[in-house]
C-alpha cells in the first residue's frame, strides 16, 4: 500500500519511494502471468505437421507420365531393372492446382521437367515449374500396369488435399484448414483419404470413383471431416486406391 502522503503526477522527475515499490511489484506480477499464459497456451498447441516443402529448391527428374486419374511421374528406383520397383511421384502445379495441363498430352511418354518436393509420411510429390515438362524421345521405362486387387475394405479417416497435407500447409488438415483444401482440391489436387490407426501407423489412399476415376469435384463436402469409406482398394505400384462411389461415403462424427 502506498502511503497517503505519497501523491504522484506526471511533470514530477521522480516517482515517490512507496509507489515505485507498488510498481515495481506489479510490473513483475503482470510478466510472470504473462509468461505462464504463453507457456500454457504454447503446450496446449498440437504437435507441429512434420511435412516438408522444398520452396525455392528446384530439382530436375526424368520418368514416365501418367496421366490419370491423378498425374504421376514413375521414376526408376535404384539398382532396380525395367519395369520392376519404379517409384510413383505425385504431381502439382503451382499454386491450388492440379498438374492435369502441364502434363497433357505427355500419357506413357519419357519426360523430363523440373520442380519442387513436398514429402511426408513415405509420400513424395513434385510442384512442377509451369513449362517445364520435355519430351525425352523413345521410351525408358515400361508401362504395364503393376495393379494388386487388395479386395473390399472399409476405411475410417479424414480427406486432405495431398499437397497441403505433405508438406506446403501446416496444419494441412482438419476443419482450420477445410476452406484451403477445398479450393486445392476442387482445382486438380488429388485428395487422400489419411486413415490413422490406433497404434498410431497411418495410410494414404487416393480416392477415386468406383471405375477407378478422379471424383475431386464429388468429395469436396467431405473434406476434413471423419469419414467411412467401403470400396476396394487397389494398389497400383506403391500407391493406394481407394475405389468407391462418394455417394455411399458416411460421416462418423469421430477420427
Amino acid at each position: 500500500m502506498t502511503s497517503e502522503r505519497e501523491f504522484y503526477v506526471g511533470y514530477q522527475a521522480k516517482v515517490p519511494g512507496d509507489l515505485a515499490r507498488f510498481l515495481r511489484r506489479a510490473v513483475v506480477l503482470l510478466v510472470m502471468f504473462a509468461a505462464a499464459v504463453a507457456a500454457t497456451l504454447a503446450v496446449a498447441q498440437g504437435r507441429f505437421d512434420p511435412g516438408v516443402w522444398e520452396y525455392g529448391v528446384v530439382r530436375s527428374f526424368e520418368g514416365v507420365i501418367r496421366e490419370s486419374p491423378h498425374p504421376v511421374l514413375l521414376v526408376e528406383g535404384p539398382g532396380t531393372a525395367e519395369n520392376q520397383n519404379r517409384r510413383p511421384l505425385l504431381l502439382v502445379a503451382v499454386g491450388k492446382r492440379g498438374a492435369g495441363a502441364e502434363i497433357a498430352g505427355f500419357d506413357g511418354q519419357p519426360v523430363k521437367l523440373n520442380g519442387s518436393l513436398i514429402y511426408r509420411e513415405g509420400e513424395t510429390m513434385i510442384e512442377v515449374v509451369g513449362g517445364s515438362v520435355e519430351p525425352l524421345g523413345e521410351a525408358r521405362l515400361g508401362l504395364r500396369a503393376e495393379s494388386t486387387d487388395l479386395g473390399i475394405r472399409t476405411l475410417r479417416g479424414e480427406i486432405v488435399d495431398s499437397k497441403c497435407f505433405l508438406g506446403v500447409m501446416k496444419p494441412g488438415r482438419g476443419k482450420p484448414h477445410r476452406g484451403c483444401a477445398s479450393r486445392c482440391i476442387s482445382g486438380g489436387v488429388p485428395p487422400v483419404l489419411r486413415v490413422e490407426t490406433r497404434s498410431g501407423d497411418y495410410w494414404h489412399y487416393l480416392v477415386v470413383d468406383e471405375n477407378g476415376t478422379a471424383v475431386n469435384d464429388r468429395v469436396l463436402e467431405y473434406v476434413a471431416e471423419p469419414i467411412e469409406i467401403t470400396g476396394r482398394v487397389i494398389r497400383r505400384d506403391s500407391l493406394l486406391y481407394i475405389q468407391a462411389d462418394p455417394e455411399t461415403y458416411r460421416r462418423t462424427g469421430r477420427g
